[in-house]
């Protein structure tokens, strides 16, 4: 036995136990007027036990542990997919059928699958932002929840003070993130790497602290409730018109009453965005523009000397990034009626950038595969709600074991040079 990795398993194992301990073991609680220690469960022990055995004998036998992970095969997106001649063919149709489905679906399951759905949905209107940023610029942001901020709190604000309705601050609020994202872009033109993520995640936490202590235009800690949701061509979702001489959804069209339509509708509302941000950045990944992000990502001093401007490709990245992060921050808004500062924390970005990653590194349908497993997978397993940024942790380790390049990573073209 190699004495170096038993050295890195006994250092690898103690630092889990105290990171555990300080986690998990030990629990603040109020007794009474009084703050009182408690110590873990017997069952907790246990699974700290467990995993610190896991940790340590992972790090004793490394090396036997990459070759299992190499043995594991990876599923092949790309091969169960037809051939590229006929795809062409059939993908439009492919694309069409999606839709219809996703259209017909709210109709035929429960309000909370179809809330659950739309959660989802803002998700992936995230990471799709994010991959522009991250993916494709390979400008790592750790602060993205700071644009969602921005346009959340813009619906909120524009229609609390001037009554303006969801479809005309849709665009103002992308607008808005907008200008924060090329504004941020100037400072860290020079930066890279971790300088680069360090300068986001500042900027983040300047947002969110200025929406807490802003408290005569944004309300502080308290927020801002009574959101108004989104209207169809004035036609409300509620019981009753909240406005005189408006009229109900219901009303209009002689149906009962249900609170179902108003769940359906954000989320038709939800899948509507979220093809329009595919359809837009499809366009723009196959624009110079595109190719221009790819080539900064690759390498930026052979961007440059092809001539390229960094400070355009970076600040396009930024711009258009938060754009997209404004308009879900929009929707979330109008969809949940009430918004604070607790809404827009680190762990967002944090979620946000783990779907980029976890999908893969500029690929679309890899976001939308990775946004739908870190919504789902926490709401089938409620019990681990404590422990949910843990398991995102274990997930990220063992994707980067087992598949680095993300879960449908991106198809690059390449050209390969004939043996002689």
């Amino acid at each position: 036995m190699n004495s170096s990795k038993l050295y890195n398993a006994v250092f690898a194992a103690g630092i889990s136990f105290i990171l555990a301990c300080l986690m998990i073991g030990v629990k603040l609680d109020t007794d009474s007027t009084v703050l009182a220690v408690k110590g873990a469960t017997a069952e907790q022990w246990a699974w700290i036990i467990g995993g610190i055995a896991v940790v340590f004998l992972s790090q004793l036998f490394s090396t036997q542990v990459d070759a299992l992970f190499r043995a594991i095969p990876k599923p092949d997106i790309q091969a169960l997919l037809p051939q590229q001649q006929k795809f062409a063919t059939l993908k439009p149709w492919l694309i069409a059928a999606i839709i219809v489905v996703m259209m017909i679906w709210p109709f035929m399951v429960s309000r909370g699958s179809v809330d659950l759905a739309t959660l989802t949905l803002i998700y992936i209107m995230l990471g799709l932002g994010l991959n522009i940023v991250v993916g494709l610029a390979g400008l790592l942001d750790l602060g993205f929840v700071a644009f969602y901020a921005v346009g959340a709190y813009t619906y909120a604000l524009l229609s609390q003070y001037f009554g303006m309705s969801f479809w005309a601050c849709l665009p103002i609020s992308a607008g808005l993130a907008a200008t924060f994202g090329f504004l941020l872009g100037f400072p860290v033109l020079r930066l890279r790497g971790d300088y680069l993520a360090i300068v986001t995640l500042g900027f983040g936490e300047i947002i969110r602290i200025l929406l807490n202590n802003w408290t005569s235009l944004t309300g502080g800690p308290n927020g801002i409730s009574g959101i108004a949701k989104p209207t169809l061509f004035g036609l409300e979702f509620n019981r009753r018109a909240k406005e005189e001489g408006a009229m109900t959804f219901h009303e209009y069209f002689d149906m009962d009453y249900s609170s179902s339509y108003k769940v359906i509708f954000l989320y038709l509302i939800a899948v509507l965005l979220v093809i329009c941000v595919i359809y837009l950045i499809n366009r723009l990944m196959r624009m110079p523009i595109g190719r221009a992000w790819e080539a900064l990502r690759e390498d930026e001093i052979a961007c440059r000397s092809l001539g390229l401007n960094r400070t355009a490709i970076k600040l396009s990245a930024f711009t258009l990034g938060a754009s997209t992060a404004g308009f879900a921050g929009c929707f979330f808004a109008a969809r949940q009626g009430f918004i604070s500062p607790e809404s827009f924390i680190f762990i967002e970005s944090a979620i946000i950038l783990a779907i980029v990653v976890l999908g893969g590194m500029g690929s679309q349908m890899g976001i939308i595969f990775a946004a739908i497993i870190m919504t789902i997978l926490p709401e089938l397993a409620r019990e681990f709600s404590e422990y949910r940024m843990l398991l995102f942790g274990l997930l990220m380790v063992v994707m980067m074991r087992w598949r680095p390049q993300g879960l449908v990573p991106m198809k690059r073209p390449n050209l390969e040079l004939k043996q002689q």
